[in-house]
């Protein structure tokens, strides 16, 4: 059977966006969903496979930046919205996507291509490591306390509607962004993106609300959540659902956890996505009463190796030659030499000896810090070919802080 791969027209999004909704199960977005993913698609980003006047295949890339560690923002882009119809399977249409948006990617110059994964099975063959963890928890707040620094009475709550507060909150989140390998830098645009909150979607919950934290007229902090009121033999057993949150400081950040935790006829605090090393877990009384679970977050991708070493610091000295295989973006396969501490980075190719091998998704994996290379040896996915090579450069490529996606795309 014949398909034609292309660049989505504009007059097509329906038709592409509708495939969409097909692979995902057949469920329609919301109206309002639907109106902010068409404003969002950046059509001459976006490819389409048809079968005649059939759409059978998408996939996109947003323009982002993404905090990497030491602070910089380097350009990504952000896949998204891959679908394969499921008439169409096995027949290569994935495969081709893949080929063309890396193909693309590259030739835009940006070094990093990321994607969260409705399966995580799927994206390692094209390349992609898995750089973040997100963290879920549901905290038994009828049972849990939280010990908290003597200057959080001093950080004022206001309850704000969510269109009111949005600046606010967009304030506080640039601030975090570059304190953090893997946040996104909004553009225009996506501020829209917390705040959407479609009727029925909520399954019984509240309309989204907003408390912002604030001291001496600044905001310091916020959280945007619903409540979901229940009761159980006349008792309420409620439940808060976390939507985000960000502060600046750790009684800003205490405030807003300690406000969460307490609301009226409320018996649970649900977190779906906050990092793996969120301070919470420090401040709780009993952590077996959290029900922490952690599942895989960003996914990464070099598409150009030597600038994606270069964009990133690296927080010890380090000066290795690293032998990157890379058989779908065979640009990337060869010896570089990469050197670099705290201050900056040079990498470049080489052809001295290799001191470890591996291929380009540990690379991405161990990426933005959070993936330890030692680990990845330690399941044979890196080789150490001069010892004390594999040390050096785990140690290197660690981050203080765990990288974090804040949110999909």
């Amino acid at each position: 059977m014949t398909t034609e791969l292309r660049v989505l027209r504009s007059a097509e999004w329906d038709c592409w966006f509708r495939q969409l909704d097909l692979a995902f199960g057949g469920v329609p977005e919301s109206p309002q969903e639907r109106e902010l993913w068409d404003a969002l698609t950046e059509r001459e980003r976006s490819i389409g496979v048809w079968d005649g006047d059939v759409c059978v295949g998408t996939a996109g890339a947003f323009t982002f930046r993404l905090s990497v560690p030491g602070g910089a923002l380097v350009p990504a882009a952000g896949v998204t919205m891959v679908s394969v119809a499921s008439t169409h399977r096995r027949r290569g249409i994935l495969t081709s996507m893949m080929r063309r948006q890396l193909d693309d990617v590259f030739a835009w110059g940006e070094p990093l291509a990321v994607l969260t994964a409705s399966e995580p099975a799927i994206y390692g063959r094209f390349g992609y490591g898995i750089a973040t963890r997100q963290l879920r928890a549901e905290i038994d707040t009828d049972r849990v306390r939280l010990s908290v620094p003597e200057a959080t009475d001093d950080v004022a709550l206001r309850l704000v509607p969510p269109t009111e507060a949005s600046g606010a909150c967009e304030a506080v989140y640039a601030r975090l962004v570059a304190e953090r390998p893997g946040m996104l830098a909004r553009r225009p645009g996506w501020e829209r993106l917390p705040l959407l909150d479609p009727p029925e979607s909520r399954d019984g919950a509240s309309p989204l609300q907003c408390v912002l934290a604030e001291r001496d007229g600044e905001t310091v902090g916020f959280a945007l959540y619903s409540t979901k009121p229940e009761w159980a033999a006349s008792v309420p057993k409620g439940t808060v659902r976390l939507r985000s949150t960000g502060a600046l400081d750790p009684a800003a950040y205490a405030a807003v956890w300690r406000f969460l935790c307490g609301i009226d006829l409320m018996s649970t605090l649900q977190v779906h996505n906050r990092p793996v090393d969120d301070p919470w877990q420090h401040l709780v009384s009993d952590i077996r009463r959290c029900a922490v679970r952690v599942q895989d977050g960003l996914h990464v991708r070099l598409v150009d190796v030597g600038a994606a070493l270069e964009a990133r610091t690296y927080q010890a000295p380090v000066d290795v030659v690293l032998e990157v295989d890379d058989a779908f973006c065979p640009w990337n396969t060869g010896r570089w030499r990469l050197s670099g501490d705290p201050k900056g980075a040079v990498c470049s190719r080489t052809g001295d000896a290799a001191d470890l091998a591996l291929s380009v998704r540990e690379l991405g994996a161990a990426y933005l810090g959070g993936q330890s290379l030692a680990s990845l040896a330690g399941a044979g996915l890196v080789r150490e070919l001069r010892r004390g090579a594999l040390a050096e450069a785990s140690l290197a490529f660690g981050s203080p802080v765990a990288p974090w996606l804040p949110h999909g795309f």
